[in-house]
């Protein structure tokens, strides 16, 4: 667990936390408001590559860019007060990350500041602009395309653990990532029964698990979303307590201890994030750029916590996955 002033530290000196307490900067230093959904410790590998782009894009946080940080930490309806805060302090462009629930709230707090966001889902579909070649307004971002998301980790959890009949979902009803119809459909062709385990604050999450006792599952699907992002080491530990097999959204996850995850490439995300709110910072408009599409996703395994639960990794999944953890 980092520390709240190694954190601070790791931000070179910036604001962690809300509320924060505005700072003077010297008029020709531009200030980006970063508004994201999840905890700030969270966001550290995230904050890390959006920095590259951005460096890459010629600026430099604590040289010529200040940046302003807004972390809603799993608590979604946080959002709308915090990208209000942010127009408040008239930065220059906001960025949003976690789920679309911040890019919707810094849509609505402002028509004019530039909005670079980050979506897991379709940001036509979800109203946040109507073309993704030419997306008018004041939003563009990376779309990364996942559509058969769901049904890829359940096919791999399935290779996993062959015998399954009863796979376990873990689901924040607060968001908007439509999980569970997709993951019922794969879970039909292979003849799978779904349990939902619905989960949008800390006491649900220990809940939902805490319910497993009662409805035993063979093993767990855990999607991404900001929430279960933010509280990933706690949740790793009670499916440990389960001793259940369990698939998750996100590479952090593993690195805590998980036993597999697949999903989009974040630091390539964020990497684009940065390129853009550069070209915006030098005149470029969002209206004119396109959204970014990215379909890079990796697979990462763990293969002590395979040992532990005694699950064997097929060999095909060892050849495919971008990264095994031993």
């Amino acid at each position: 667990m980092i520390r709240r002033r190694e954190f601070i530290t790791l931000l070179g000196g910036a604001a962690a936390a809300w509320p924060v307490t505005a700072h003077a900067q010297p008029q020709e230093r531009p200030v980006i408001g970063y508004l994201s959904s999840r905890a700030a410790e969270t966001d550290i590998p995230m904050l890390a590559a959006f920095r590259q782009g951005l460096g890459a894009a010629g600026y430099v946080e604590g040289r010529n860019v200040a940046i302003e940080y807004r972390f809603a930490d799993g608590h979604f309806e946080r959002n709308a007060l915090l990208a209000a805060d942010l127009v408040r302090h008239q930065v220059a462009v906001i960025v949003t990350a976690g789920n679309v629930s911040s890019a919707m709230a810094a849509k609505t707090a402002t028509a004019t500041i530039p909005i670079v966001f980050n979506s897991g889902i379709d940001p036509v579909t979800a109203g946040l602009v109507p073309s993704i070649n030419r997306p008018g307004g004041n939003l563009t971002g990376v779309f990364a395309r996942g559509g058969e998301l769901p049904g890829k980790m359940l096919g791999f959890l399935h290779e996993l653990v062959p015998s399954a009949k009863m796979i376990a979902l873990l689901v924040n009803p607060a968001s908007a990532l439509a999980y569970e119809p997709d993951l019922r459909r794969a879970a039909a062709t292979l003849g799978l029964g779904v349990q939902v385990l619905n989960a949008r604050s800390d006491d649900e999450i220990e809940t939902s698990f805490a319910s497993l006792f009662r409805q035993p599952a063979d093993a767990i699907l855990i999607p991404n979303d900001p929430l279960f992002l933010s509280r990933a080491g706690r949740i790793v530990a009670l499916a440990a307590e389960h001793a259940l097999p369990t698939i998750y959204g996100r590479r952090p996850f593993v690195e805590a201890g998980g036993l597999i995850s697949y999903g989009d490439d974040i630091a390539y995300g964020y990497r684009q994030m940065g390129l853009y709110v550069g070209r915006i910072l030098k005149g470029d408009k969002p209206a004119d750029l396109p959204i970014v599409l990215t379909d890079k996703f990796e697979l990462v395994i763990n293969l002590k916590t395979a040992k532990a639960l005694g699950v064997t990794i097929p060999q095909a999944l060892l050849v495919i996955a971008d990264e095994v953890i031993e």
